[in-house]
């Protein structure tokens, strides 16, 4: 396994997804006492949200190559993409509203667009297009298990993160988390734009 690009990946994941913020929005949609139905729900998205980035993360630039469409084209959409993303981290505000009713949000709004949204798709694109390698390729898949095996931890003990970080410590967390995301999306279009001129 490729160490460095482990922890590259590890890092976009974990900012892009937001693990912590992810299980508190979990808690939120789903009533205090449906302890199956919650653990349904955790299992279910994090299931998807795995097949998806990495099914979509191997496959995607070939999809794009039959579309004509160069993979620098598409570093620098998903930068850009992700710097709106990282903006709307950073300045908007996030609702929390508890519910009574049980439902599921196993796709809707877990999987899409909180744990595989644009932006996790568009990374792991990117990702998987720059790791040439098996062992790249396998420190990737491993960046997005760890990652998504952490949500599914942290929805799980939602309960007890709400009371422990609150939403406070969520703010701060994910406004730095954006900074740091805004950062990565502009070596995003930057790496596309070199790779365009050169």
């Amino acid at each position: 396994m490729d160490l460095a690009v482990f922890l590259n990946a590890l890092t976009g994941f974990f900012v892009i997804i937001d693990p912590i913020g992810a299980a508190l929005i979990f808690h939120s949609l789903i009533p205090e006492g449906e302890k199956h139905h919650r653990r349904m729900m955790a299992v279910k998205s994090i299931l998807i949200s795995i097949f998806l980035l990495i099914v979509f993360g191997n496959y995607g630039e070939p999809l794009l190559d039959q579309l004509g469409i160069n993979i620098n084209s598409l570093r620098i959409a998903g930068g850009l993409l992700l710097f709106y993303t990282a903006f709307n981290m950073i300045t908007e505000a996030v609702e929390y509203e508890d519910t009574t009713h049980k439902k599921d949000i196993s796709v809707f709004p877990m999987t899409i667009p909180l744990l595989a949204g644009p932006g996790a798709l568009t990374l792991s694109i990117l990702l998987f297009s720059k790791a040439s390698e098996t062992s790249a390729n396998l420190s990737v898949i491993a960046a997005i298990l760890s990652i998504l095996l952490l949500t599914f931890i942290l929805m799980l003990t939602s309960k007890y993160l709400k009371m422990i970080i609150g939403r406070t410590g969520d703010e701060i967390l994910r406004r730095f988390l954006g900074v740091l995301l805004a950062a990565l999306s502009i070596q995003f279009i930057y790496d596309g734009i070199r790779q365009m001129a050169g």
